[in-house]
């Protein structure tokens, strides 16, 4: 299946979940917000949700500076 992760499309296994996708594209453990088609998905539920074939995720990092 295809998935668009942060603007790129990438291939993905069926069954692929939010966590496993975070994992895939090396995110850090912490500080780490993820959207999946425009609606923001908690970290409790990452291992539970699944990524949609044609799905939009977004994958965001807090960034430290001034």
């Amino acid at each position: 299946m295809k998935a668009q992760v942060n603007g790129t499309s990438r291939d993905l296994d069926d069954g692929t979940s939010v966590a496993a996708l975070v994992s895939l594209v090396g995110a850090p453990t912490s500080g780490v917000a993820v959207a999946l088609d425009g609606a923001v998905v908690p970290r409790a539920l990452w291992d539970k949700t699944i990524v949609p074939d044609g799905g939009v995720v977004e994958v965001l990092t807090a960034v430290q500076g001034g």
